[in-house]
């Protein structure tokens, strides 16, 4: 049973992650076709050529508030066994870094 239960933790933890990714990803996508919409009006003035490109965002990046609401569901899972010690520190780890 402990296993069936780290399974589904890791499961929680990955589309926990996929959503933060997906909602990234939609925001980003919105606001590039408000720009575009923009444009096709005539609102937006072109940046100057000298300007350098703006640095590439993460793939991943989430907020501060979306980290934390990841190690607090970890955090109750650790509290109810479901996850190791070690594996709740794998994921904090990863969870802080990215």
């Amino acid at each position: 049973m402990p296993g069936l239960l780290r399974g589904v933790a890791r499961t929680a933890v990955v589309a926990g992650t996929a959503t933060a990714v997906s909602n990234r990803v939609s925001r980003r996508q919105a606001g590039r076709w408000a720009q575009q919409d923009a444009q096709q009006a005539g609102y937006y003035a072109e940046p100057a050529a000298s300007a350098p490109p703006p640095a590439p965002a993460p793939a991943a990046a989430t907020t501060m508030e979306e980290k934390l609401d990841q190690l607090k569901d970890l955090a109750t899972l650790k509290d109810q066994g479901v996850l190791t010690e070690e594996e709740f520190a794998a994921q904090k780890a990863r969870i802080l870094g990215s």
